[in-house]
């Protein structure tokens, strides 16, 4: 018999989507990312991540290039959305 899969109200796509089947960092933003994002939300996540990673050439070991990350994720799902660099181009445009 299949487990019947997790759903969540998913505040990127505004409506009723499969949840994460985890949760992304086990603090209450990762609690609040698995409460509110579904995968497909997710998954745009990733994609921008390593657009903003590239563009601003972050070094994850660097604490500080992480707590940009990490604001940039939040504004991306809970607040207007995360700003794009300055000067980006969407590949499709180059």
């Amino acid at each position: 018999m299949e487990t019947p899969k997790r759903t969540v109200f998913c505040v990127k796509f505004q409506k009723e989507q499969e949840g994460m089947s985890y949760q992304p960092f086990d603090d209450d933003l990762g609690k609040r990312i698995y409460d509110n994002v579904s995968q497909e939300g997710w998954k745009l996540w990733l994609e921008h991540s390593k657009m903003i990673i590239n563009e601003y050439r972050l070094d994850l070991v660097a604490p500080e290039a992480q707590q940009m990350l990490r604001d940039q994720l939040e504004k991306f799902f809970f607040g207007e959305g995360a700003a794009l660099p300055p000067g980006y181009v969407p590949p499709s445009q180059k």
